[in-house]
């Protein structure tokens, strides 16, 4: 009884449209915890809609990207291994900056939406994973020259997105450069064509998906300090603070994800050969000590 009530509610809560499930009121979570919302059958999940190749939101609604792939692969693994029926997706859009509060306010069960781990969110958040690691790269236009590596942005104008770790990590290591935000990194991508601003920071991942979304208009400029990469990301799932139960069911499903091969599989579909993406290990927050 307590099932069929809860998956009334959900179902009440959500709507259809272009054939994909869209964000109502508020999240099917209740409250309840990510587990709770699985079993009803509606849960409600956080991406990005303007990455591509990570979270996308297509012309005809559909969602597409690694992050939508793994977020579903992880509710339907986790329902598969509670021997529930696959729950219906609600997709919520999950800006930078809104994270932490779609979560803790319920609005969300669970967010993937190149969502890096980091001592600052884990204090808000609890984060299964990590499922995926990269690091910070530059997108500069095709005919630039003078953007060759991290030393070289030095006065020049750096974009990223409000809410971000990349743009100030740079900013940090380089005072000179000067620092413009926008909600969105697709806002940063029109920027930089239009020139407005001399190149864009944040995960190489991301910016992999924007260079091959435009051939010929943009080129992915690696950024290394001492012969090391300049940062490693660390790709989470994000929940409810303190939901042990649902953490460890999402690292369970990823580590079932990298043990399948499937990780592999749809890092190559989403990305191609990307080179600049590893897989994470589920459940080991070690890095988070250094």
């Amino acid at each position: 009884m307590k099932k069929n009530l809860l998956r009334l509610a959900a179902v009440t809560s959500t709507v259809v449209l272009t054939g994909v499930t869209l964000a109502a009121c508020g999240g099917s979570s209740g409250g309840d915890g990510m587990l709770a919302a699985i079993e009803s059958g509606e849960v409600t999940i956080g991406t990005k809609y303007d990455q591509p190749g990570l979270g996308l939101r297509n012309p005809d609604g559909s969602m597409s990207g690694l992050d939508v792939d793994v977020a579903e692969f992880v509710v339907n693994q986790i329902a598969t291994d509670n021997g529930w029926e696959a729950p219906a997706i609600t997709w919520r859009e999950t800006p930078s900056a809104q994270r932490e509060t779609l979560i803790q306010n319920g609005e969300v069960d669970l967010i993937a939406a190149t969502y890096s781990i980091n001592q600052g969110r884990s204090q808000s958040v609890n984060f299964g994973g990590p499922y995926l690691v990269t690091h910070q790269a530059l997108l500069v236009r095709e005919a630039e020259t003078a953007i060759t590596d991290l030393e070289s942005l030095d006065g020049k104008i750096l974009c990223s997105v409000t809410g971000s770790t990349p743009a100030q990590t740079v900013k940090d290591a380089l005072p000179g450069v000067q620092l413009q935000e926008y909600d969105t990194y697709s806002s940063c991508v029109e920027a930089l064509r239009q020139g407005n601003i001399d190149a864009m920071t944040t995960d190489a991942t991301i910016l992999l998906g924007y260079s091959a979304q435009a051939p010929g208009q943009f080129k992915v400029i690696e950024m290394e300090r001492d012969g090391e990469p300049f940062t490693n990301e660390y790709y989470g799932i994000g929940l409810a603070k303190d939901d042990t139960e649902g953490t460890d069911a999402i690292n369970a499903a990823l580590t079932e994800l990298h043990d399948s091969g499937e990780f592999d599989r749809l890092v190559q579909e989403n990305l191609g050969s990307d080179e600049s993406v590893s897989p994470g290990t589920p459940g080991d927050l070690s890095f988070l000590d250094n």
